[in-house]
């Protein structure tokens, strides 16, 4: 029987944060001066606790950090991370979130050990924004001959995240939405969230789901497809079929009650939200000595404990008790 959490919701996404360490420094993201916080465990324990997730039901995995690629050893990570079985007997799917710089000679490798899609991040096409948003000179074509690389590999759909900040990047909807069509990408756009460093969030800075569909639409018309109940982002197409487009809009339509997702920290923590105020130390438990069913006994209830919603933009709302980067994408 699949993880389900008090609200009738199954879980069956995992997302693992393998390092909050990252060598860009987005101004959406590492706003204040913060480096690494958190440790980083072995990959035997992330494996570990993969295999208690999938044994309960999780039929996806995503990797995340900070910069997932930074981490030495991932290849073979996703190697035994695909002689995991779900219950049908399957892998599980096995995805993976990065910023694309030193993608180029991995992604090849990675797909060959059975990662099976990738996600990107980029919140420009022009050079000269991109480095002052990630406060890295000269990543700009490392990050395209990424993408570029993982299409070749096959890590497919390929999809391109955008975070976009009201009178900073917004000018990128349109060229972003060219992009997607000339490089056969899906590319997504995401709300600007309260998760980064210096908690410097205010609704005015957020870009709405309406506000990019209406500019795309001047732009060409867009026609809007289905996606799977759980799914974060709605989804569109140009009305010749040439582009896909995603948006990811937690602010302006939250979907937190198709949320299907849990998340593990770089050092071992359960997080049933991105807005958790509270985390879950798995690893401590682990560490001394419990045993699988142990484990699986903590890992269900937790998950019995996730939050019904988040509170972004509410009178009441808490941030949450980890910025992104420390908690995982």
């Amino acid at each position: 029987m699949p993880l389900t959490d008090k609200y009738g919701r199954p879980i069956t996404d995992l997302r693992i944060s393998i390092t909050d360490r990252c060598n860009y420094k987005c101004v959406y993201c590492r706003t204040g001066t913060d480096g690494p916080a958190y440790a980083e465990l072995t990959f035997d324990e992330y494996l570990r606790m993969a295999h208690l997730f999938v044994d309960l039901g999780i039929t996806k995995i995503r990797l995340t950090g900070g910069e997932p690629l930074l981490r030495n050893g991932l290849v073979n990570f996703v190697r035994d991370l695909a002689k995991l079985r779900t219950a049908n007997g399957t892998p599980p799917d096995i995805a993976l979130t990065t910023n694309g710089h030193l993608l180029a000679d991995l992604a090849q490798p990675l797909k060959d050990a059975g990662l099976h899609r990738v996600t990107v991040s980029l919140d420009a096409v022009e050079p000269d924004l991109f480095a002052r948003i990630t406060r890295v000179p000269k990543g700009f074509d490392k990050v395209i001959a990424g993408i570029r690389a993982a299409r070749r590999a096959g890590l497919d759909p390929v999809k391109v995240n955008c975070v976009l900040l009201r009178g900073f990047n917004e000018n990128q909807i349109v060229p972003l939405g060219k992009f997607a069509r000339e490089e056969g990408v899906v590319v997504r756009f995401i709300e600007f969230m309260p998760l980064e460093e210096d908690r410097a969030w205010s609704p005015e800075k957020v870009v709405t789901l309406k506000e990019i569909v209406d500019t795309l639409s001047a732009y060409r018309q867009l026609v809007e497809i289905s996606h799977e109940r759980s799914e974060t982002a709605k989804k569109y197409r140009f009305d010749d079929g040439i582009g896909e487009i995603g948006i990811i809009a937690p602010v302006s339509m939250p979907f937190c009650g198709q949320c299907s997702r849990v998340r593990i920290t770089s050092d071992g923590k359960i997080r049933t939200c991105l807005f958790s105020v509270w985390d879950h130390d798995l690893y401590e438990l682990m560490r001394r000595d419990a045993t699988d069913a142990d484990c699986a006994v903590f890992i269900e209830d937790v998950i019995a404990k996730k939050e019904a919603r988040h509170h972004i933009g509410e009178p009441d709302f808490v941030p949450a008790s980890r910025t992104m980067v420390h908690i995982g994408g």
